[in-house]
């Protein structure tokens, strides 16, 4: 079973995001990892030609989330014609937050000078977190609870790139074989992203989000884990275990499954869907994907091969970018697939004005 919402009064308003300057090639990040490649024998170039990602960016080491999503929030306001102050409920979505507590939208909140009776909270659901802040300000908006709402998010990929690396060139017993379930870490890049949706009356030019399906399959939720959650301050290493092997072909699995119930709650056929943004994850999972769900290459639009994957930013960024060079166009109905470690997936249907 799935969970299937329908709207009629959402636009998506505005879209944009924000990269870091600093760039970490996968060739630098070999070099990196010269004590590890040397013991364990393996050939220069392997991460590129595993993953499909050439190179990924990293944010300043102090910089905290909730800042820079402040900034690229601010940046797509100022793009807008929206007033600030209509502003009825902030999401931040993002894995990456300032603190435990309190929640790191009430520091962009205050940043934004948005007002007193704005709904503010975090959501926080691996790479699917933007996209379910989306769900719930379209809810919102839906119901006629609020007229505007702003969901933004900053992935950090720094502290796990360099704990990665670190783990892996002190740890001696590592093999070619155990070694791959710390290969997703080193595909994680950083960035930051926030989109806006709002009443019709107040964007009707903007496209219309009219549909977002949800499905967990929570039996395979330990194929992808960090360590524990632990209030451990400024000290926090982060480490990831993935199979990805096993995680790629349970997502996509999970994806077709929710990708027909979908079409078929809303009489799609695939000849129907004009473009298509999924979640960034490395080409051989978009080449799998696309051909599982019958969707054509050339209509899909990726950055995983330059930004790597950025966690819950990494579609509303594609999805931004897309837009920004002319790819998507407002006259296009698009498909969002999102599919995120637990295993969720939660697909959105944009279609025009």
């Amino acid at each position: 079973m799935s969970r299937h919402f329908q709207f009629s009064r959402v636009r998506l308003a505005a879209a944009h995001y924000s990269l870091p300057a600093e760039v970490l090639g996968s060739g630098q990040l070999e070099t990196a990892l010269a004590p590890l490649y040397e013991r364990l024998r393996l050939p220069p170039g392997r991460l590129e030609l595993m993953t499909g990602i050439r190179e990924r960016r990293l944010w300043p080491r102090e910089l905290l989330p909730g800042k820079q999503s402040a900034r690229t929030a601010a940046a797509l306001l100022q793009q807008t014609d929206v007033d600030p102050a209509r502003i009825g409920a902030l999401v931040h979505g993002s894995v990456c937050r300032d603190y435990l507590e309190p929640s790191t939208a009430c520091g962009v909140h205050a940043a934004l000078g948005l007002s007193a009776d704005c709904l503010i909270y975090d959501v926080s659901n691996a790479c699917l977190g933007l996209l379910n802040g989306m769900l719930q300000v379209a809810t919102l908006i839906e119901l006629g609870q609020i007229d505007v709402g702003l969901v933004v998010g900053t992935e950090s990929s720094r502290a796990l790139v360099e704990t990665t690396i670190r783990a892996l060139n002190e740890d001696l017993s590592l093999t070619r074989e155990s070694v791959k379930s710390a290969i997703a870490s080193l595909t994680i890049g950083s960035g930051s992203a926030a989109v806006l949706l709002t009443r019709s009356e107040l964007s009707p030019a903007a496209p219309r989000l009219t549909s977002m399906l949800a499905l967990a399959k929570t039996e395979h939720h330990q194929l992808c884990h960090s360590d524990r959650d632990e209030a451990i301050g400024s000290g926090m290493a982060p480490l990831m275990r993935t199979d990805s092997e096993l995680l790629m072909r349970a997502g996509i699995a999970a994806g077709q499954q929710a990708f027909d119930l979908w079409l078929d709650r809303l009489g799609w056929q695939v000849a129907d869907i004009q473009k298509t943004v999924c979640h960034q994850v490395g080409l051989t999972h978009r080449k799998l994907l696309l051909e599982t769900l019958g969707l054509s290459p050339e209509r899909d639009f990726y950055t995983v091969d330059w930004l790597g994957n950025t966690g819950s930013t990494a579609l509303p960024i594609t999805y931004a970018i897309a837009r920004e060079r002319g790819f998507v166009l407002p006259t296009d109905r698009v498909a969002l697939l999102g599919i995120g470690s637990g295993i969720n997936v939660l697909l959105a249907g944009l279609e025009p004005a």
